[in-house]
């Protein structure tokens, strides 16, 4: 494994429905220091990735209760910059399309050599890891400002200092402007649990956070009922007096 991921911990969910094949793989991702989940069906697979945190998912395309690709596309529900290969016996130009189509990073056809898998991984990472350092930390919402790192909400020559979960909380709606963030990813993501108490914190905090935003008519923070927040960006004309 390339050295720069050690300085992170990496955490894979690998659905596999051939028990030998998924066991040899994630003993050798294991051994090559990735934490890895095994799973052996789409279902298991989803109900792993909503309890858990992962960097990367592997998805084998054949599996019972819940195919790859159905698997894929409700991962992407939840986790839209999610990223992942798929692994199949199919070699069929269709699904190797239709694959790509659901954003798959990867595809990787049986059969294959284990230092393959690990090459192609790192290659994953490397482009992740690129793409998030050249995120600016300066984010434009509406007319204002706000810096992920420093957590300031600036509007004209007024700069707001944001508690570190109001900073994480807004990171994660100004990521997602004018569409759906999905409540149990949120919680999951800041609160690490969704229970009935962390709930109603994350809604205290987005009620906070519609105080500070509320100096721009042209933002607003809305529920999706059952789902989730939207922060909708809008483009109302002033009205002039």
């Amino acid at each position: 494994m390339i050295t720069d991921n050690k300085l992170e911990e990496v955490n894979i969910l690998l659905c596999e429905d051939d028990e030998s094949l998924g066991m040899l793989l994630r003993e050798y991702l294991e051994a090559k220091g990735y934490n890895t989940t095994l799973c052996q069906d789409g279902e298991e697979g989803l109900t792993a990735f909503l309890q858990g945190t992962f960097n990367l998912c592997i998805l084998d395309v054949m599996m019972p209760r819940m195919d790859g690709f159905t698997l894929a596309s409700k991962i992407r529900e939840t986790d839209y910059d999610m990223p992942f290969m798929f692994l199949t016996a199919k070699n069929l130009k269709d699904d190797v399309r239709a694959g790509f189509e659901l954003g798959a990073d990867d595809y990787i056809t049986k059969p294959f050599s284990m230092e393959e898998v690990v090459l192609r991984i790192e290659a994953i990472l490397r482009r992740v890891r690129g793409k998030k350092s050249k995120d600016m930390t300066l984010r434009q919402i509406g007319k204002f400002t706000f810096d992920t790192q420093k957590q300031i909400l600036t509007l004209g020559d007024i700069q707001e200092k944001l508690t570190t979960k109001e900073a994480e909380l807004l990171t994660l709606l100004s990521n997602r402007q004018n569409e759906l963030l999905q409540r149990d990813y949120a919680l999951k993501t800041i609160w690490i649990d969704d229970n009935y108490f962390n709930a109603r914190s994350m809604d205290v905090y987005i009620t906070k956070l519609r105080k500070h935003l509320k100096a721009d008519p042209n933002v607003e923070i809305i529920n999706v009922h059952g789902k989730g927040y939207k922060l909708v960006i809008s483009h109302k004309e002033e009205k002039e007096n």
